[in-house]
């Protein structure tokens, strides 16, 4: 691996927990002086669940999308002793070393699409983004986007790339259908996918994909796993990553189909 140009940060006091799914994430004080929402290693979904997120997360940044700052965050297991909450104690100390954060937009609001309105360009380049790493968590009921200081943000994409999780049949995942994109809160709105397409295709190359996937730590890529090292899964990721890219004018469809049907 090349020297990551993500910077990392060691937490120095945990503030408060974000009771929000089966994670746990939490708001935490890094050495920097900045507040971060910390996702641990040691929740339920692992590390999967940061790899999803750092992936998705700085694909979207590419593709000049607005995502927090990403970074890792060191954790301390001693930060548990002052922790009174016993399930937070064992999360801390499960979660030592190396873990994923976001930096923390005080004041945000959470986008309500009721109340919010998004611009057919963006609303289609959210969801090409989602359908490409297959984001399952971008639903009315849970957005997952946030309005800080009026422009919108994109947060939380640890449930991307769920085939990961098992690595079933990998090889085809480029080509499986994606129908949770009918669930896509901004769906409605997306009446620009084939323009999008056009240009994030050449925005984002197979170096760039490189570049991203090989920012994963080795010791996130020793779980279980068909593989035999850490170089071999991340090729794995960009296999699939280039493949799908490759093979977008599916994708779109199938999102244009699921539009069509909703307008």
């Amino acid at each position: 691996m090349t020297e990551s140009p993500l910077r990392t940060v060691r937490v120095t006091r945990y503030v408060t927990p974000l009771r929000e799914g089966g994670s746990l994430p939490a708001i935490v004080e890094a050495d920097d002086g900045f507040l971060y929402v910390l996702k641990f290693r040691g929740a339920g979904q692992g590390v999967k669940a940061l790899i999803a997120e750092l992936i998705a997360g700085e694909i979207a940044r590419t593709l000049g999308l607005r995502v927090p700052e990403i970074v890792f965050c060191e954790l301390d297991p001693i930060l548990s002793r002052t922790e009174p909450d016993e399930e937070i104690q064992d999360l801390l100390k499960f979660s030592a070393g190396l873990n994923l954060a976001l930096h923390y937009l005080s004041g945000a609001i959470t986008f309500d699409a009721v109340v919010n309105t998004v611009d057919a360009r963006m609303a289609s380049e959210i969801v090409w983004l989602d359908s490409l790493v297959m984001n399952v968590d971008r639903t009315a009921r849970n957005t997952n986007m946030l309005i800080w200081h009026q422009e919108l943000w994109l947060i939380d994409h640890g449930a991307s790339l769920y085939f990961h999780h098992s690595w079933q049949n990998w090889e085809q995942q480029h080509q499986r259908p994606f129908p949770f994109i009918k669930d896509h809160v901004l769906l409605p709105s997306a009446s620009e996918l084939e323009a999008v397409n056009a240009d994030f295709r050449t925005r984002l190359s197979s170096e760039r994909i490189r570049a991203i996937v090989s920012l994963i730590p080795d010791d996130w890529l020793t779980g279980e796993s068909p593989f035999t090292s850490p170089l071999e899964q991340r090729q794995a990721y960009i296999q699939f990553l280039e493949a799908r890219l490759a093979s977008s004018e599916f994708f779109v469809k199938e999102a244009q189909h699921a539009r069509n049907a909703l307008i």
